[in-house]
């Protein structure tokens, strides 16, 4: 197996990992009951260990996120080194974003436990500001979605010029780069409009790393990449 082959099936698996780290950390949320915070409370104290692990996860998920790009810039640098970095760039800003947003579901077991200086409020007013935080943690979602979506149009753009991969793998990331872009933005000027464009167009980030995982690249398409002058 080539090097670079070698690479292609570690970013491929690397990805995959983002798939259930991602739903159980980030799409995992606790049992809200709507308009009654003490039972959402209630809820997650019920479920602690596994909120907790849910925080974990989701910061697990950033920092295998760095992992994948570094192994994606190796792979697609040679196609356009100015598109592969900016694919680089655009994860790097998201990733802390993204968890520093975990503060927020810290806040909310700081409240619940009502350790320090918030013993001097009571359990309902501690309660009634949970919901809150998990809003601040949704909204804070949303705005490093902007960058998971803005990665995916030069590194769909790279796996499509490239000829080392299929072009639909390409246009499949360009296209789940609109998806996130628009759920974001429709959350911040739209907030009770509830679109949800992201489910329906994230395919590519599902078949790419299944084929760097499985088929890997075309090595001699890959080789004429990097032997040309830059």
């Amino acid at each position: 197996m080539s090097s670079i082959n070698k690479t292609a099936k570690i970013a491929g698996l690397l990805y995959l990992t983002l798939v259930p780290l991602g739903i159980f950390g980030i799409l995992y949320g606790p049992s809200v009951v709507p308009g009654d915070a003490a039972a959402t409370a209630v809820n997650i104290l019920k479920s602690e260990s596994v909120f907790r692990l849910s925080i974990v996860s989701a910061l697990l998920v950033q920092i295998v996120n760095i992992f994948v790009v570094l192994a994606l810039y190796k792979l697609l640098h040679p196609v356009n080194k100015t598109m592969a970095t900016l694919m680089v760039i655009f994860i790097l800003l998201g990733a802390p974003i993204a968890m520093l947003n975990e503060l927020n579901q810290f806040a909310v077991l700081l409240l619940l436990h009502g350790a320090g200086a918030l013993t001097a409020f009571t359990a309902e007013q501690l309660q009634a500001l949970v919901p809150f935080f998990l809003d601040l943690h949704e909204l804070g979602i949303s705005i490093a979605s902007v960058f998971w979506g803005l990665w995916l149009f030069p590194m769909g753009y790279l796996v499509f010029k490239s000829g080392f991969l299929p072009k639909i793998l390409g246009i499949l990331l360009m296209i789940g780069c609109f998806g996130y872009l628009i759920d974001s933005f429709a959350v911040f000027l739209f907030p009770n409009a509830h679109v949800q464009i992201a489910p329906f167009t994230f395919w590519g980030e599902v078949l790419l790393p299944l084929w760097l995982l499985v088929k890997g690249v075309n090595v001699e398409q890959w080789k004429k990449w990097a032997l040309e002058p830059a």
